[in-house]
């Protein structure tokens, strides 16, 4: 049984990483900024309410982690926000700050604060969420394509740092995952473009060879699958789960 957490679990892909955790016999530990949707998940995960960004908070719980669990077994930085949408020249500092800190700098402390709790076991596996916008880069989304790829920069630097104290660090970089948040970007995508959601919706399933959309479940079957025995020598990979993305510009 392993320990695992999540952050940004309480909905979408983090939530669907949980359930899949223990449906395999896991323990799981969430935490999210939303505390509605935390209120919503299964009283036998345990859950924390917190801001990625926040080190001092981060901090806390990573101590409230190893002082409960006495350690930590796979860490997935989950955590993200969609950022603006906009040209690049529309794009405040602020904006592009306030997604950096969230995707990058919540990704960044919390392999920060893993890794000692992982290098004292001389095991662990650390599972970032990028995207596909941070491997093909995205127009209109210049502060989460850009943080998406740092995410992929830090993950890479971290599995050479952490491979020698037998831990492992992976991306996974979902396409368009089916949901709520997606509809968002949608929305705010067609808003800027002009467009009508629906046609921006088929953009987007276009831009893929197998021509659909990915599920929340998708994602989190491969993140169980690189936190298993199954994927004991995989590290340092940047893994798409996105149906094949040839065309990251999603227009009709």
């Amino acid at each position: 049984m392993s320990r695992v957490l999540i952050t940004g679990g309480a909905a979408g892909i983090g939530r669907a990483m949980a359930a899949e955790f223990v449906r395999r016999g896991d323990e799981v530990w969430i935490t999210d900024i939303d505390d509605a949707a935390l209120d919503t998940v299964p009283s036998r995960w345990r859950r924390s309410y917190l801001d990625v960004a926040d080190e001092r908070a981060m901090t806390a719980l990573f101590a409230e982690i190893d002082t409960v669990w006495d350690g930590l077994d796979v860490l997935c930085a989950n955590a993200g926000s969609a950022g603006p949408t906009a040209p690049v020249e529309a794009v405040s500092l602020d904006a592009w700050r306030a997604c950096l800190a969230v995707n990058l700098e919540g990704a960044f402390l919390s392999a920060k604060l893993a890794a000692p709790m992982m290098k004292r076991q001389g095991a662990g596996a650390m599972i970032f969420t990028s995207s596909t916008a941070g491997q093909h880069g995205y127009p209109n989304r210049a502060p989460y394509a850009a943080a998406k790829w740092g995410v992929i920069g830090l993950m890479k630097t971290v599995a050479m740092e952490l491979g020698p104290y037998g831990i492992r660090a992976n991306a996974l970089c979902p396409g368009a995952v089916e949901g709520p948040r997606m509809a968002r970007v949608i929305a705010r995508e067609a808003a800027a473009k002009g467009m009508a959601p629906e046609d921006v919706y088929r953009g987007y399933a276009a831009g893929t060879s197998l021509g659909a959309f990915v599920t929340a479940h998708d994602v989190a079957a491969m993140a169980a699958f690189l936190a298993s025995d199954g994927g004991r020598m995989i590290s340092g990979q940047v893994i798409a789960v996105d149906g094949h993305t040839v065309n990251p510009d999603p227009q009709p």
